[in-house]
């Protein structure tokens, strides 16, 4: 089991993210990092509650990581227009069924 540091890292700068999930309470706060870790199996960014409580969310719900590349090309939207799904489904039924159709 690895101890854990409470020695300083030398960094005195304080740094900041920004909450992004869309369904998270605080979506579009910022909130003070305390300390990056690997927690239940994934990046977690801990910070301090208002009531000074240290909790944590993942690193991926806020502004610390890269954007996925799928929601920065989609901008929120979908690739494909409906009818364009569509039509690919249609396509994929045809060639399942050995163009039989």
């Amino acid at each position: 089991m690895n101890a854990m540091s409470t020695a300083p890292d030398g960094n005195d700068q304080v740094q900041y993210c920004t909450i992004t999930h869309p369904f998270h309470p605080l979506c579009g706060q910022k909130i003070q990092i305390v300390s990056l870790k690997q927690g239940w199996g994934e990046d977690r960014v801990f910070y301090r509650q208002k009531d000074g409580r240290l909790t944590s969310i993942p690193a991926c719900w806020t502004s610390i990581n890269e954007p996925h590349p799928f929601n920065v090309i989609s901008k929120g939207r979908s690739v494909f227009r409906f009818q364009e799904l569509l039509e690919l489904t249609r396509l994929i039924e045809d060639f399942m069924s050995g163009g039989k159709q």
